[in-house]
């Protein structure tokens, strides 16, 4: 259960962030409160995940995890490019949660 909780944590997570570029400095009030909600839920979704989790572990996947999926989806809602340092980027945050997995933290 506890990677659920974390995948949703994600998905908030993701969402804080295309909502933050779209809330304008907290001048766009509706995104602003998107921002706002998004964030309570991802760390609410979190903290549950964390009653399982080593703390460090799990915020690790969190943050990546999260930073992974709003880079591969920069290209699809912003026409952001996605070279290849940023792909290896990718590539690497990939294997270094793999890693964590492996050692057994959770």
């Amino acid at each position: 259960m506890q990677w659920g909780y974390l995948a949703v944590a994600d998905i908030f997570e993701i969402i804080v962030a295309i909502a933050a570029g779209r809330a304008e400095g907290f001048r766009n009030r509706p995104w602003t409160g998107v921002t706002l909600a998004s964030g309570a839920l991802g760390t609410f979704f979190l903290s549950k995940a964390l009653l399982t989790f080593d703390v460090g572990v799990g915020y690790a996947i969190w943050t990546s995890a999260a930073g992974a999926g709003i880079t591969l989806l920069g290209p699809i809602l912003f026409k952001q490019r996605l070279d290849w340092r940023k792909t290896l980027g990718v590539v690497v945050i990939v294997t270094g949660v793999v890693g964590l997995q492996l050692s057994g933290a959770a």
